[in-house]
């Protein structure tokens, strides 16, 4: 099959299935951060420009594990314009058996039973802090109060504690929102480049440095720690934070944007979820990650011809072709999901080997988001608080735009009153 032929397969009838299993009796609610609709009986196909595009789950799924790809995409550009003499990458973009090794060395961190003993209480404690206020002021922005919350419990568990001024949360989400700034021999250009080093630069010397001179004194059970142990040096370690920064603040910040947002605009979900138990609260919240995943794409390059099959056709991607998985498509293909994938449905069966509730929201294979235990406990602790407060409601909904770093959505500006 030629590298620009497109696989089809039939549309999926949405109608609902005769004796399914789950109560469909309510659906709560569309997709809300859509940039586009995924075509359905486009499942791989290959752009003018040689991108690939895949969107069938079992393909995105078969590329994402495939050890004849590498990371391709997270802005790499912007680890790589830090000005450094690194000699290891950050975990990242490390590929084989380093990558496996060093995986093996921060599992740890991000256990489920690491996160909710070293975690939960600085969490739950944190919560109670942030809507005690917004209690007090009786209105809030929820984009800049769920900064508050990840940019602080992502410090805690990469060791970015001993900052030597206040504002780690705003000099992130500056550099976040700007980059380090592209080169173009222009005023402005020039301008940009210099504020985006500064950026860099300020967060490297008022955060990064002073956690490692702190672990260096007294080792703590942080990433931090681990990479001192390991002899990294400071910009090694500065590009370590910046890749779990992205990963752990910027898209769960989203996250809990966009879930406290469905349920305020859905009462009966809201209801359940306050009073459900921990496992069914964590279905509510897989299941509108699997409708609304913050990280939308995840680019991969083929290091070798990699070979894929679909409905008895086979595919080869050459290599040192660039591949798009389309986690928004492949999260709401029919052929697992069942009826309605752009509905939230908490609880609904999912069809394929092992497919878990919020699918490939958190990715798949060697690369897979180590710090999902993380990001979900969090959430659940602050929604819990925020959504029992009494009288709560939308007063503007967010603003919404896209995010080149994620590949996934930015809500800002999101008001809420009580």
């Amino acid at each position: 099959m030629s590298a620009i032929d497109l696989l089809e397969r039939p549309k999926t009838n949405e109608t609902p299935a005769a004796g399914c299993p789950v109560d469909h009796s309510r659906f709560y609610g569309y997709q809300k951060t859509t940039r586009v609709v995924e075509p359905p009986d486009r499942p791989i196909e290959q752009d003018a420009n040689g991108l690939w595009h895949v969107r069938d789950f079992e393909l995105a799924r078969a590329v994402l594990r495939s050890t004849d790809v590498k990371q391709a995409g997270f802005k790499a550009e912007i680890i790589e314009k830090i000005p450094s003499m690194m000699t290891n990458p950050p975990i990242l973009y490390m590929e084989g058996k380093d990558h496996l090794e060093q995986r093996k060395q921060t599992a740890r961190y991000f256990t489920p039973a690491t996160t909710s003993k070293n975690y939960r209480d600085f969490m739950t404690d944190l919560a109670d802090q942030l809507i005690d206020e917004v209690r007090t002021r009786r209105s809030a922005d929820l984009s800049k109060v769920t900064m508050t919350l990840a940019v602080n419990v992502a410090a805690r568990v990469v060791g970015l504690t001993d900052s030597r001024v206040p504002g780690m949360d705003k000099r992130l989400d500056a550099f976040f929102a700007e980059g380090t700034g592209e080169f173009r021999p222009t005023p402005r250009g020039i301008f940009e480049f210099l504020r985006g080093q500064m950026n860099v630069l300020g967060f490297l010397y008022l955060d990064v440095k002073p956690a490692i001179a702190a672990r260096k004194r007294q080792p703590q059970d942080d990433v931090i720690s681990h990479l001192v142990g390991l002899g990294r040096n400071d910009r090694e370690i500065l590009t370590e934070c910046i890749t779990y920064g992205a990963a752990g603040m910027v898209t769960t910040r989203e996250f809990i944007c966009v879930a406290a947002w469905h349920m305020l605009d859905h009462p009966d979900l809201r209801a359940r979820y306050l009073i459900a138990g921990e496992e069914e609260r964590y279905a509510i919240l897989h299941e509108i990650l699997r409708l609304e995943p913050v990280a939308g794409h995840l680019f991969r390059r083929a290091t070798a011809d990699l070979t894929l099959h679909h409905d008895g056709e086979t595919i080869t991607i050459p290599a040192g072709d660039l591949i798009d998985v389309h986690i928004t498509g492949a999260n709401v293909d029919a052929g697992v999901t069942g009826e309605r994938p752009l509905q939230v449905c908490p609880g609904r069966e999912l069809h394929g080997d092992r497919v878990p509730e919020m699918v490939l929201s958190f990715g798949d294979g060697h690369h897979r988001c180590p710090g999902a235990y993380v990001a979900i406990q969090e959430s659940d602790i602050f929604l819990q608080r925020l959504l029992a407060i009494g009288g709560l409601r939308i007063v503007s909904g967010p603003e919404l735009s896209f995010s080149d770093l994620t590949g996934g959505y930015e809500l800002r500006k999101f008001m809420v009153a009580c």
